[in-house]
């Protein structure tokens, strides 16, 4: 017998090209999807203080983005819209009008770079509420599901009208996925296809994103999204919402439930994505801007270990800046 070890793994990890020939997990452009806010009235972008590097956009900046996504090799965009205040109200309106600011953005979109990617357009009220909340409310406070759910269709309908690829329906209100596929059915997009938010927790890393979308929400939406600690009502949301007809099923936060990712993978057969959420992507920056951390490689750390556990389809605020890092 041999003094020494017979089997070396370290072998294929010695130099950069061996490294590269055994990846067992690679991440690619078109897997990566940009979220952007369309802020109504700008005339040019504005920074997001809690989300450096982001803004909401102005019409003309959203285009711009746009265009450098898809030169990029982004595969989607997810656009989420930002009205006024004054054109908030207590059962979201706006956001079913036709000429509201995420339907106008969607158009703008759709005419800019057309095909090209995948156009999506978040399909909740929480932007467009005067409560913050993802539904209209009952008499007692508590979000009115069923009444919800109407609207919900509607709004679906509007964004497909204006030319959306893709919806996606992230109030976590039961049965969301089937009224708006039927809704979609009837009124002849049945080619618009549904991202779900299928396993949507309620925890504490949405902050930046309510600085982004300008959050009036009073309370919690505990009522209704995730609980944290639980995994196997996950597994039974994500089989609810492809039972109802969804295209693709959605993790969301991202790095804290790798173990929720990789067991809905498991689960189904359709594409499985997961959004790496605002908390997550200014923690990085700003531990990066202190000097603590190696930015570029934690950031390709993160997604891969997304992707590892399961996620075919990543949303990401670095969508743009890594596949032109990729490619």
């Amino acid at each position: 017998m041999s003094s020494f070890p017979d089997i070396r793994p370290r072998r294929l990890r010695r130099t950069p090209a061996l490294r590269r020939m055994v990846e067992e997990t690679r991440l690619a452009p078109a897997e990566l999807i940009l979220p952007l806010f369309l802020k109504e009235g700008l005339t040019e972008p504005k920074p997001i203080s809690s989300l450096p590097g982001v803004v909401q956009h102005s019409r003309e900046s959203l285009r711009k983005a746009a265009h450098e996504a898809v030169s990029a090799g982004v595969g989607g965009l997810m656009l989420f819209g930002v009205p006024t205040n004054e054109h908030k109200d207590a059962t979201g309106s706006v956001g079913l009008d036709p000429d509201g600011i995420l339907n106008v953005g969607i158009r703008d979109l759709v005419a800019e770079v057309g095909d090209a990617t995948v156009i999506m357009s978040d399909l909740c009220l929480d932007e467009f509420t005067s409560h913050g909340h993802c539904g209209v409310l009952a008499p007692d406070g508590s979000v009115d599901n069923d009444a919800t759910l109407a609207i919900y269709a509607d709004m679906a309908v509007a964004q497909a009208a204006a030319g959306a690829h893709m919806v996606g329906p992230s109030g976590m209100m039961d049965g969301q996925v089937g009224v708006v596929r039927q809704a979609l059915d009837k009124a002849g997009y049945q080619d618009t296809s549904i991202l779900a938010y299928s396993a949507k927790y309620a925890g504490a890393f949405y902050g930046p994103f309510r600085d982004a979308v300008e959050s009036t929400l009073q309370g919690d939406r505990r009522q209704y999204q995730q609980d944290p600690p639980n995994l196997r009502e996950a597994l039974r949301e994500v089989d609810l919402d492809v039972a109802e007809g969804a295209d693709i099923v959605m993790v969301k936060p991202a790095l804290a439930y790798l173990d929720v990712i990789a067991a809905v993978r498991d689960r189904v057969t359709i594409p499985v994505a997961a959004y790496q959420v605002s908390g997550e992507y200014a923690m990085v920056e700003a531990a990066a801007a202190n000097g603590w951390i190696d930015r570029d490689r934690v950031i390709t750390e993160t997604l891969t270990s997304i992707k590892r556990a399961g996620a075919q389809i990543i949303l990401t605020y670095w969508a743009t800046e890594v596949a032109q890092r990729l490619r």
